[in-house]
């Protein structure tokens, strides 16, 4: 791992660290899948490859990311309060009739958009670039989404919409873990190989490592010069449910399952002390 990656791994793991806080405190939330996209966003918000002033959320010249994976919004709340968007004594109120709900809300200042409803977030970005696009804007909008997502209809109908319309500064992200909720994708549903049907939709696409942070920024910060009228762009991020505590990875029963008493103690050990919540 270079060198200059070290803080960012450090990151990462602080970001899961009060994640697991958050969930615990709350008793419920989504930690596998929060813990799969912690990598991608710190390479998003820490490199940093996304432009953000944390003092005016509404910057015209901000980049747009729409987590349409919006049951994972732990992970982008405690990036959002570490980055100063809010009071990060808000993340110890998480679901307790405070700033943050169990899905992400355009109240909470760094969200662009109510997500939470799968299949919704990509269309929402593809209207936000389309009118970069007409503005003649400069500004990059990015989507992350499930694999699981993946099986819903309005995906590919915005995938088509995309392509059509040659946003070349649309970025799409898959956080590949493999896993639904309720089962591994291999077992229930043929969303696979997702590299050939996102090419197959008009996309170009780009394979790697959702874990390996400086694989991500290399990659991802390279979108920002692309030609407005090139083909969007998805990344396949291979990832690993629950990604950062060994006994959740990889296990669908953390899609929602909250982790209870020496579970609890094991977890902490393994993501060290570093806290944010207060």
């Amino acid at each position: 791992m270079p060198n200059d990656m070290v803080p960012l791994q450090e990151k990462a793991r602080f970001i899961r660290r009060n994640i697991l806080e958050m969930i615990v405190a709350a008793n419920k939330g989504h930690i596998g899948g929060a813990f799969s996209c912690v990598d991608i966003l710190t390479a998003l918000y820490y490199a940093p490859v996304l432009r953000y002033d944390p003092c005016c959320a509404s910057w015209p010249q901000r980049d747009r990311f729409i987590l349409s994976k919006g049951h994972s919004c732990e992970a982008l709340y405690v990036v959002l309060a570490d980055l100063g968007f809010f009071p990060k004594e808000e993340l110890s109120r998480y679901q307790k009739g405070g700033l943050l709900a169990g899905h992400p809300d355009r109240r909470v200042p760094g969200i662009e958009a109510d997500t939470g409803s799968l299949g919704h977030g990509l269309g929402l970005a593809c209207g936000i670039a389309l009118r970069a696009k007409m503005d003649v804007q400069s500004y990059l909008t990015v989507a992350l989404m499930g694999d699981g997502e993946c099986c819903e209809g309005s995906v590919w109908e915005a995938a088509m919409f995309a392509a059509y319309r040659k946003l070349g500064r649309l970025v799409g992200i898959v956080d590949a873990n493999g896993v639904c909720s309720t089962d591994l994708l291999s077992d229930c549903a043929a969303v696979e190989p997702l590299v050939d049907k996102w090419r197959a939709f008009g996309w170009e696409v780009v394979e790697a490592n959702g874990h390996d942070i400086a694989q991500l920024v290399a990659l991802l910060g390279g979108f920002r010069d692309r030609d407005v009228n090139a083909k969007p762009v998805m990344v396949i991020a291979r990832t690993v449910k629950g990604k950062g505590v060994s006994f959740m990875e990889g296990s669908p029963s953390w899609h929602h399952g909250v982790p209870k008493g020496k579970q609890v103690d094991e977890a902490r050990k393994e993501l060290g002390d570093t806290l944010l919540i207060v």
